[in-house]
């Protein structure tokens, strides 16, 4: 869909009425692109260690000798993907904080998950910027796909939180792209002088770049950084970000994200109704979730009953990977979604 700036700005703008139709015409597009279906990801979060300094992030790597740091080992990594496998999830979503030496660590249990999963699994990944041949070498192992945010599309706001190049952060997910990951970016609502200008350069930045996913998060404020006076993010802008992306592009996979929970009760079934169809539970060790400091200590955990709650609240049920179903079918290009045998449904 054919979508303009100035356009994406007003749905940005929408409140009251307009915000209903907004969403209502969301959901119809998400409808027709993918029926009733919420994919369901079981994540995994491998370890705390980041070497990035970014300004909201409490696992910066300022505040790396204060916090309680843990790194999985793959026979760790086996067990909660064995979880996962156990509640009927096809995608086993491993993330961490941004480090070299979890491409090891990953590229050696990538293959043992295949096999648990008969190999009909989607092993997504979120572990930062890499160079080539460690995507390479990943996606030989066996990943399918890959989420790395950019956060920002402004370039000076990328640097000022960041202390990297949005530049830089382009080039990785150009190498995914053209390596053959199915790859997913997303973006922050409410970072410091962001405009609504901004997060339309968001949406229109992901539609140009061709990736298969796009999220938004609105910002969390985070203790012991340096953004942890900023207010949070406006849920009612995510929640219209969300639905804006839908119609831009009806067959992209967007999440509804826990920080939607964290910041509004009851915001992840906005996100459905917003045009979400992805939700991420966490498969975590509960000694390790506390320390995984994506938002501080009491960040919202996403566990399967809270999940299968806000499906059903949402009028939705769960469903496997599109990446799964479209490999087995000899179509990788193919989106539309495909039942799983999920506990959740």
């Amino acid at each position: 869909m054919s979508v303009s700036k100035s356009e994406i700005v007003e749905m940005l703008r929408a409140r009251g009425d307009a915000q209903a139709q907004l969403f209502h015409e969301a959901r119809r597009q998400r409808a027709a692109a993918h029926g009733d279906g919420a994919l369901l990801r079981g994540v995994v979060e491998v370890t705390n260690l980041c070497r990035v300094n970014c300004d909201y992030c409490p696992m910066r790597k300022d505040n790396t000798p204060a916090n309680s740091i843990f790194v999985l080992d793959e026979d760790q990594i086996m067990a909660r993907a064995r979880a996962v496998h156990a509640a009927g999830i096809d995608v086993v979503f491993l993330q961490a904080g941004e480090i070299p030496k979890t491409t090891g660590i990953v590229g050696r249990v990538i293959p043992r998950i295949r096999e648990l999963f008969d190999d009909r699994v989607e092993i997504l990944l979120n572990l930062g910027g890499k160079k080539r041949s460690e995507y390479a070498y990943l996606k030989d192992q066996g990943a399918t796909s890959y989420i790395l945010k950019h956060e920002t599309a402004n370039p000076e706001l990328h640097a000022e939180l960041r202390y990297e190049s949005l530049a830089d952060r382009l080039k990785y997910m150009e190498d995914l792209l053209d390596l053959g990951y199915k790859v997913g970016t997303g973006a922050i609502v409410g970072l410091p002088g962001q405009r609504l200008d901004d997060l339309a350069d968001d949406i229109l930045l992901a539609q140009r770049l061709g990736v298969h996913m796009a999220s938004v998060a609105p910002f969390v404020p985070a203790p012991r950084t340096p953004l942890e006076n900023h207010p949070h993010g406006d849920v009612d802008v995510a929640l219209n970000m969300i639905a804006a992306m839908r119609l831009v592009r009806p067959d992209w996979l967007i999440p509804s994200v826990s920080a939607l929970e964290k910041t509004r009760p009851g915001g992840q079934v906005q996100g459905f109704q917003a045009g979400a169809n992805v939700m991420t539970i966490n498969f975590s060790d509960a000694k390790h979730t506390d320390r995984y400091l994506i938002y501080g200590k009491d960040r919202f955990v996403v566990r399967s009953a809270h999940a299968a709650e806000t499906l059903s609240r949402a009028g939705l049920t769960a469903m496997g990977s599109p990446f799964v179903a479209a490999r087995s079918a000899g179509r990788l290009g193919d989106a539309r979604q495909a039942p799983a045998t999920s506990e959740l449904a």
